[in-house]
């Protein structure tokens, strides 16, 4: 646990180095493999470097030898990505892009140091067909949806997939929680910039930090990196108040307090109490919120490794308990279908 800790410290104190020493032994190995875990090695690699940490032999070649790897898998998304920006281009399609390298590119001291897998695509629902025949230009075959007759309710992308790698097109930017954030209304908000000479489009500051947030607690936040995130983009300058007018506009407001909340709390995000204050979920939700949310538990993404307790936690923290329920009815329903 002390290898977790000194993750947690790490991260924390950025960008001013940590006062506790560098891990040792054991811990060292650990820290290491909590970097690993939370798609952080490259930048943690960086971090340790500025701090001036020395890490024992062994665990520092396993953090060099993961840095690299995480690099060069990003360099594979950011071909695709800039592929992508290409073919759709030529039909005059300009996406949003979510999360991933361009968000890395703009928070991070290196855009590599961030781990990503997929390259994440929003348009507007009229832009979907168009930009599907685009990209299976490359290669890309559409998967099949996984969600069956209830994919109206509960899809919000269309994913291809080829031996470049993956895309995830979305017409909304998540559905979770048995709720849906559509996307139109953001692609007409966003902003126009430009990324190795495309142009492309960025969420509106304001409604970033709520999409990051709603898609981290979507995910119960089992990824530091997605906190770290968070911890980042509230260095940038943003409209607090329009945070919030977004968060509630969504009708989400309490899964984004989830997700600031935490990072305030473990990461010393630079949040300010009155946007809390205004996001707050019901106490008894705080509190469960404070007991799934731990340190450690995030630390070992406890939740993940327990679905008894993933599903508990859903429940728990819904919004509105109903839709998560009949959210969770439907996603029992197609699975059954997929044994018959």
């Amino acid at each position: 646990m002390a290898g977790s800790h000194a993750l947690v410290d790490l991260l924390r104190s950025w960008p001013s180095p940590p006062e506790a020493p560098a891990p040792e032994g054991a811990a060292a190995a650990e820290f290491v493999r909590a970097a690993v875990r939370h798609g952080l090695a490259g930048f943690v690699a960086h971090a340790v470097g500025q701090a001036g940490w020395e890490l024992p032999p062994e665990s520092s070649a396993l953090l060099r030898r993961e840095s690299l790897t995480g690099a060069a898998r990003a360099l594979q998304v950011k071909a695709l990505l800039l592929r992508s920006l290409d073919v759709l281009a030529s039909e005059r399609v300009v996406p949003v892009l979510l999360k991933g390298y361009g968000l890395a590119r703009r928070l991070y001291p290196d855009p590599l140091q961030r781990a990503t897998r997929d390259v994440d695509l929003l348009v507007s629902r009229r832009d979907v067909p168009t930009a599907t025949r685009a990209l299976s230009g490359l290669g890309l075959s559409v998967r099949p949806s996984r969600d069956g007759r209830h994919a109206e309710a509960d899809s919000h992308h269309v994913e291809l997939e080829g031996p470049a790698g993956l895309v995830e097109l979305h017409f909304r930017a998540l559905a979770g929680w048995g709720q849906a954030l559509e996307g139109d209304a953001l692609v007409e908000r966003a902003v126009v910039g430009e990324l190795e000479g495309r142009r492309v489009k960025w969420l509106r500051p304001e409604d970033e930090a709520v999409y990051l947030a709603l898609h981290a607690s979507n995910h119960l936040l089992q990824r530091m990196a997605w906190l770290f995130d968070l911890k980042l983009l509230a260095e940038h300058a943003l409209d607090w108040t329009r945070v919030v007018e977004a968060a509630r506009g969504t009708e989400l407001p309490q899964l984004a307090w989830y997700a600031w909340d935490a990072a305030r709390r473990r990461l010393g995000a630079a949040v300010p109490d009155a946007v809390l204050s205004a996001l707050a979920p019901p106490p008894w939700q705080r509190i469960l919120a404070e007991r799934f949310f731990t340190e450690p538990r995030l630390v070992d993404a406890e939740l993940v490794n327990s679905k008894p307790a993933w599903v508990a936690a859903k429940l728990l923290l819904a919004p509105r308990p109903v839709a998560m329920a009949r959210y969770a009815l439907r996603r029992l329903e197609t699975a059954a279908r997929r044994l018959r």
